[in-house]
């Protein structure tokens, strides 16, 4: 039987604003209710993480998220036995927490993680749909409101750091990118209080620093920055003083590409 949707309860809270730039959101739920694994892919802040707590809410589900890191293991999601008041006790991961409870469990640069993580979701990612706990001989069954969705930016993937073939290919994919200039514009103005007017230009600048990216630059201008960058304006920070701490200096320590980026704000700022 397929999972329905479930009601949006009004004593929650909204669902976090969010503006779609294709048909993300309906891919989204009819994953869910088929139960299909997600892989989101896309550069730095373009709102994948949003995109989740928007869904989650959206669909009435629990989120647990979880920030991947090179010492992330296995037993860091799963969990593990700990000490307490004497006794030692089986404390739950995230991971489990979200299997036996019901809701998204979200692996934010799952590349980031060791490799013994994808060995744990690998049951769980296909039609098994289940999660082996070696340490307490379960075998928990994910419900049908349990659904795994995982993100990595290709911007950084290396050979040491790519998703295997094995571990793609029990996922569907959604790839994000930056919103259009008149849409990105919108967002900025809306969560930064500066009008449009004012943030137009900053979205422009963006754009030309993003075309940098893979040249001078690892990684382009991240939406997130553009709304951190207009809120300082809007707090009363010169226009130069905002960008260079808001837009140039999270994107490089490098003098030459530091100055480089100056001019090219320069020439398109005025």
């Amino acid at each position: 039987m397929k999972p329905a949707l479930h009601a949006i309860d009004a004593t929650l809270p909204a669902p976090p604003p969010y503006t779609p730039a294709g048909n993300e959101r309906a891919l989204f739920e009819h994953a869910w209710k088929r139960r299909v694994p997600l892989l989101l892919k896309g550069p730095t802040g373009c709102g994948k993480t949003r995109f989740v707590a928007h869904m989650a809410a959206r669909l009435g589900l629990p989120l647990f998220t979880v920030s991947c890191h090179d010492d992330l293991t296995a037993a860091d999601l799963t969990g593990r036995y700990l000490l307490k008041g004497g006794e030692t006790v089986w404390v739950d991961g995230p991971l489990t927490r979200a299997v036996r409870e019901g809701g998204i469990c979200y692996l934010d640069e799952v590349v980031e993680a060791r490799k013994d993580v994808a060995v744990v979701l690998h049951p769980l990612a296909d039609d098994r749909r289940v999660l082996p706990l070696e340490r307490t001989g379960e075998e928990l069954q994910a419900p049908p409101h349990f659904m795994l969705v995982v993100s990595y930016n290709p911007g950084y993937q290396s050979l040491l750091k790519a998703l295997k073939p094995s571990t793609r290919q029990r996922f569907a994919a959604i790839e994000f990118g930056f919103l259009a200039p008149e849409q990105e514009i919108a967002v900025v103005a809306a969560e930064s209080g500066l009008p449009s007017e004012r943030v137009a230009p900053l979205v422009a600048l963006a754009g030309r620093l993003r075309k940098l990216k893979g040249h001078d630059l690892e990684e382009g201008v991240s939406t997130r920055l553009l709304v951190y960058c207009a809120s300082l304006i809007g707090e009363g920070l010169p226009v130069r003083d905002a960008v260079l701490a808001g837009l140039i200096e999270p994107l490089t320590d490098d003098a030459d590409v530091k100055a480089a980026l100056i001019d090219v704000a320069g020439a398109v700022l005025g």
